[in-house]
């Protein structure tokens, strides 16, 4: 099927606008020529592309004609970049999904360090995010699923460590004589949204059958206040913890039962110069702050076209014992 390419832009224009009219608006033509556009590509790949709802929504088949769209969005844009010979012209924007916790400790560290590249950060939950890759809304994605989908490659980060911490005056307040299932029970726990389980998935080790009262607090940088302020217990990430831990800010309640969440990264197959430098950035910044894969050496970035997923990510498997590092600061009384 040879499409026509200003057919496909018009149909990523649909999809992003949600109407025809704001379509229209986009592209500088009138809601019947976007109408007009639409049907012929209908009627090129004999499928029916497009729900005409509010707003508008692609079908399966016009996913994979979406994706087939941005892609070319993307390739014209380096090329015109480069017959201008201009790294630092404005590119279309690299859209990436990214999981609350990853984008509030590591990730923009590793985007910073991008000349030339737009980002459209979308943080979202990781059951979505393959989702998004396969409609065209992302190029690439940081999440905790191993497995690509079609027209997509995924490869290993390493992984984001959880501990069970909360602030000192909540340890004297629900757990002076130490942090027991009994504690567990009943002190008031910190949870990102409902689709969050790293605290649940603790409890049924540790306290199992306990249903504490729970604060929903659905931002990461927030999450990580709460606990400071005493709101709550919940299952904080080394990389925002260690610090406040130091500080005498947090406790450790239990560092033996550590969630361990791996992360991965996926990206549309396609060989982009600016998806390909995203990638490598991100694969980098992963290997210097991220517990290494399993058979890694701490270091080493991913092999391949490197890069790795959307609200708070969830582990894969009940949490493992084990240690990121060596912890300093307080602990909970045992």
């Amino acid at each position: 099927m040879a499409a026509n390419v200003e057919h496909l832009r018009t149909l990523a224009a649909v999809v992003d606008g949600g109407t025809f009219e704001v379509a229209a608006a986009s592209l500088h033509i009138t809601p019947s020529a976007v109408s007009q556009r639409i049907k012929a590509l209908e009627q090129q790949s004999g499928r029916v592309l497009v729900r005409r709802s509010k707003p508008v929504e692609p079908t399966e088949a016009g996913t994979v004609l979406l994706r087939l769209a941005r892609q070319l969005t993307l390739l014209e844009a380096e090329a015109t970049a480069a017959l201008a010979d201009d790294t630092s012209a404005a590119s279309t924007p690299v859209p990436l999904v990214v999981n609350a916790d990853s984008l509030a400790t590591w990730v923009l560290p590793a985007l910073a360090r991008l000349d030339g590249i737009a980002f459209e950060l979308v943080v979202d939950d990781q059951e979505h995010t393959l989702d998004r890759l396969r409609d065209g809304t992302a190029m690439a994605a940081i999440g905790s699923d191993p497995e690509p989908v079609q027209g997509c490659v995924a490869h290993p980060l390493g992984s984001m460590v959880y501990r069970a911490a909360a602030s000192p005056a909540f340890v004297s307040r629900w757990c002076p004589e130490g942090w027991t299932p009994h504690a567990a029970a009943v002190a008031p726990m910190l949870v990102f949204d409902r689709k969050d389980a790293l605290q649940d998935r603790y409890l049924d080790t540790f306290a199992p059958g306990a249903r504490p009262p729970r604060h929903f607090i659905p931002a990461s940088t927030q999450f990580v206040d709460a606990a400071v302020l005493g709101l709550g217990w919940g299952m904080l990430p080394d990389l925002q913890a260690d610090a406040l831990v130091a500080e005498g800010r947090l406790v450790v309640l239990d560092d033996t039962r550590v969630a361990e969440v791996p992360l991965y990264w996926h990206q549309w197959s396609l060989r982009s110069t600016a998806l390909d430098a995203v990638a490598a950035a991100i694969a980098e910044e992963a290997a210097r702050t991220l517990r290494p894969p399993a058979g890694r050496t701490p270091g080493a970035a991913a092999d391949g076209t490197q890069g790795a997923a959307a609200g708070r990510t969830r582990p894969t498997a009940s949490p493992a014992p084990g240690r990121a590092r060596p912890r300093t600061g307080q602990r909970s009384p045992a």
